[in-house]
């Protein structure tokens, strides 16, 4: 019998492993409604979902492997790398899904930012000059965008390539309208020297300073959260380090 691999868990979700199947479990069913419904409308490869009985969702495996993991070198080629932007390219040049995103607009982004600077000195959790100058980094993504289909939360563990061909992306809990470059700067968090093979892919005129200023809003405002959930944002190449990147 297959042993059951916890692949992710915490008091929202959990994800568990059985052989070739995954095991979504989720509080919200609404995620799990966005996820199925994205899976559907979306032009690039994603997971064949096998059955649904609330609260869990059952998914098949990927083939391939993820480009990566956070805070450890990626054994991705540049052209597998490439080849995730063309896929994000493809997703974003989609008919935008018809429900709205759960994303956050620049004003509520701005509000949520304070109120997570404020707390990440108050609390000495991280130096006053870090939080100060990334802060004044993260202005740069604090503006309008036009929507895309987004992913929402494309971390490179979600792109799964064989060579230098996306066989699959997963986890489209968070799909919806959103900003493009959100999703471009999620990819690259923490490897910005795949930044380019990435852009080279996806193609077109990309402003690397506001994927950069994603960088910074993101690590800034999930700090907080990871800690409180069991996640290191503090270990080597994550979120802290990103941070730190910046001065």
């Amino acid at each position: 019998m297959d042993e059951v691999e916890v692949v992710v868990a915490h008091s929202e979700r959990a994800t568990l492993r059985v052989g070739e199947v995954f095991l979504k479990v989720d509080a919200d069913q609404a995620r799990i409604d966005v996820e199925v419904e994205a899976m559907a409308l979306v032009p690039v490869p994603t997971p064949r979902v096998l059955w649904r009985k609330p609260p869990v969702l059952a998914i098949a495996e990927v083939p391939g492997t993820a480009l990566g993991r956070l805070g450890e070198p990626s054994p991705a080629s540049p052209a597998a790398w490439a080849a995730a932007g063309a896929a994000v390219r493809k997703l974003h040049d989609a008919p935008l899904p018809p429900w709205p995103g759960r994303g956050r607009e620049p004003a509520q982004l701005a509000t949520d930012l304070d109120v997570e600077c404020e707390w990440l000195v108050t609390n000495g959790v991280l130096p006053a000059d870090l939080v100060r100058r990334n802060r004044q980094v993260a202005e740069a993504a604090l503006r309008p965008w036009t929507p895309v289909f987004a992913h929402g939360d494309l971390q490179l563990t979600h792109v799964f390539v064989d060579g230098e061909v996306v066989t699959g992306i997963i986890d489209w809990s968070e799909a919806g309208p959103g900003d493009a470059l959100f999703d471009l700067a999620i990819l690259t968090l923490g490897h910005e020297e795949r930044l380019g093979d990435v852009v080279a892919g996806y193609g077109g005129d990309v402003d690397r300073d506001v994927i950069r200023a994603w960088w910074s809003l993101r690590s800034l405002l999930v700090i907080r959260w990871l800690t409180e959930h069991g996640f290191d944002p503090f270990a080597p190449g994550c979120e802290v380090d990103v941070l730190r990147s910046r001065m």
